[in-house]
């Protein structure tokens, strides 16, 4: 059907918040609150969230950007509602977006010409609501319709738009029930590298949890207060501390935000801070800070903390976050690889810049503007952050590399490179962490004692993100 015209580009740092939408912890980005829908004529019913959708899918298909970045630039003006519909439409056209497409090339006897404008855009999204949604066919082709009429571009094509999505609510559910959706919906060279590392049924079972949505996590900013937000919340506590609830509804609604008792983030990504051990009353780093989950923990655990990244913009969503939480950390905006501390930090965390492979499942846009390439550009990068950090701790302490990434490359050979190559004048070792520090959970830690957590852990329950943790320690010179 011809929906990535374009090859694959590097992508951007998402932007940490623009008026009227939120960035959390784990990357969710949700609307703060809006009016209630308004009134609309007969015409305009059920539009403006497709319109949105289509907005949010052409900015991700067509120029390359990611879907963060896109929910955020949607209508301030759109109501609640209609901005969830919005995400759940984009969301799931990006999710399924291979499966959709072959299944709308069963009734297209060539791809749609480079003037049909949003044509394709329209087709996908409306097929989406049906094979994906199970929305009412009706009201699905009745809108596509309409916005095909709508676009000077797309109108002509509004017969073949109709014809074709009454194919797919006739024909279409059982084509699509039969592909192998997990493989169908994975670019090769991310089930090859999966596959290498993991061995081929983990990497089926990656693929098949990233086409469910991830559930809601809760940091406490209290960890003895679990047993009262988990009533409040309606939340599960799990093995490792954190709550979790299905996702959905409105975050900053949720009881405990506006007082600041919990922060939105994921499980796993919750874990890398346990790594370090008890850091209450020590001075320490954590690089690469922002969007300030990491950073909030270890505030919550007791530690002096400093939150170093290099975007002054990403650095201002940290300091909002705390302030909500009433905690309390210096910032400096400085580009790690070049900064250094006054003193050296008795421990730091490095949450390293990575292709965030590990959080498909909330971001279903990353597989398809990513490619191999940016794993390996990506790694080098990663060997010098790690590197410059390890240069900012004090002999005999702890530092703590995590990404959030399911590529080897960034993770394990990242530390072994350091490892084998340290920096002039440092000497550093690995140190395993133990099950206690992961709430007993040894599925979560590889042979050598890294953290190493894939989505489709703890699969009855929702599974996790992707992450790799390594503990080291800087030896005395």
């Amino acid at each position: 059907m011809g929906l990535k015209p374009f090859p694959p580009k590097n992508r951007t740092p998402q932007r940490p918040r623009t008026s009227g939408r939120i960035l959390f912890d784990d990357g969710t980005v949700q609307a703060a609150p809006t009016p209630e829908r308004p009134v609309r004529g007969p015409d305009e019913q059920g539009l403006p969230p497709r319109r949105a959708a289509l907005a949010i899918l052409d900015a991700v298909l067509r120029r390359g950007q990611s879907m963060s970045d896109a929910l955020d630039a949607m209508p301030s003006d759109l109501a609640q509602s209609d901005a969830a519909f919005a995400r759940a439409i984009a969301a799931g056209g990006l999710r399924r977006l291979n499966q959709i497409d072959a299944v709308l090339k069963l009734y297209l006897t060539k791809p749609l010409p480079a003037g049909s404008g949003p044509a394709p855009l329209i087709l996908h999204a409306a097929a989406t609501e049906i094979l994906v949604l199970g929305a009412a066919p009706h009201a699905a082709v009745d809108c596509a319709n309409k916005l095909a009429a709508q676009d000077r571009d797309a109108r002509h094509f509004r017969g073949l738009i109709n014809a074709i999505l009454r194919k797919v609510t006739t024909e279409g559910r059982h084509a699509y029930g039969a592909l192998d959706a997990a493989l169908v919906n994975t670019p090769p060279w991310a089930w090859e590298d999966w596959s290498a590392a993991y061995g081929s049924d983990a990497a089926r079972a990656i693929a098949e949890a990233h086409l469910v949505e991830a559930p809601l996590d809760f940091s406490l900013k209290d960890a003895s207060q679990s047993a009262h937000w988990a009533v409040q919340l309606q939340a599960e506590i799990l093995p490792t501390g954190s709550l979790r609830r299905p996702a959905g509804g409105r975050i900053t609604a949720l009881p405990g935000f506006a007082e600041g008792a919990w922060w939105v983030q994921d499980a796993a990504a919750a874990l890398p801070v346990r790594l370090l051990g008890d850091v209450k009353g020590q001075f320490v780093l954590d690089l690469c800070a922002a969007p300030g989950g990491k950073t909030a923990q270890l505030c919550a655990a007791g530690a002096r903390v400093m939150a170093v990244d290099r975007s002054p913009e990403r650095l201002a969503l940290v300091q909002e976050n705390l302030k909500r939480l009433s905690l309390t950390a210096s910032v400096v905006a400085a580009d790690v690889t070049e900064w250094r501390p006054e003193a050296l930090a008795d421990a730091v965390l490095l949450d390293a810049p990575c292709t965030a492979t590990g959080t498909i499942r909330r971001h279903p846009d990353l597989l398809i503007n990513k490619a191999r390439g940016d794993v390996m550009r990506l790694a080098e990068d990663q060997v010098r952050l790690l590197g410059a950090a390890l240069a900012m701790v004090k002999p005999g302490g702890t530092l703590v590399y995590a990404v959030c990434s399911l590529q080897p490359e960034e993770g394990p050979e990242v530390v072994q490179a350091v490892l084998n190559a340290p920096p002039a004048g440092i000497r550093v070792q690995r140190l395993s962490a133990g099950s206690e520090m992961v709430g007993g959970q040894s599925l979560f830690l590889d042979a050598l004692g890294d953290l190493r957590t894939l989505p489709s852990h703890w699969a009855e329950r929702g599974g996790v993100d992707g992450f790799y943790a390594a503990r080291l320690q800087r030896l005395p010179d």
